[in-house]
């Protein structure tokens, strides 16, 4: 049976099969989920906030929470898209703002502009460039250097 979702702040209905999960409802909207695990619940990509209708979805399992424990931007209703499953209606649904990032490469490119939104890390999701904010190279030696974020290990291993 189908079951509807409401995207937020885009204001958007979709449908999903009803033990579908809201990864699937995303993909489907075509919005920019990078999804960098495969739907595993490893990382931080499929991070969304649910502001009503948690109690139709499936609950957090272990690793899920394991997986927002380490999200710098987690909330009381926060949950992995790949993980939470529809069994009901009148889940409404949020995007975090920002933009995960898929290698130290994208910010490069980026370098001598002003980012247009946070750009963020694809494990914590902490905001490794602030929207508004201009990209130097001096910041990118700082998120290259940075011991806390394990950047440089991250896209080693996750390719």
């Amino acid at each position: 049976m189908v079951k509807k979702v409401r995207l937020e702040p885009i204001a958007q209905e979709s449908t999903v099969e009803t033990n579908g999960n809201l990864l699937s409802v995303l993909l489907h909207q075509e919005l920019s989920v990078l999804k960098e695990c495969g739907g595993r619940g490893m990382c931080a990509t499929c991070h969304i906030y649910v502001n009503d209708g948690m109690g139709a979805l499936t609950p957090i399992n272990r690793r899920e929470q394991r997986t927002l424990a380490i999200i710098t931007s987690c909330r009381g209703n926060s949950r992995l898209a790949c993980q939470a499953r529809v069994m009901g209606n009148g889940v409404v649904v949020e995007l975090p703002p920002g933009m995960y990032v898929n290698s130290i490469q994208d910010i490069e490119s980026l370098i001598g502009r002003r980012a247009d939104q946070d750009l963020l890390h694809p494990l914590t999701g902490k905001v490794l460039v602030e929207q508004g904010k201009l990209i130097t190279r001096s910041m990118m030696r700082q998120i290259d250097e940075s011991k806390d974020l394990n950047l440089n290990d991250y896209f080693k291993h996750s390719r």
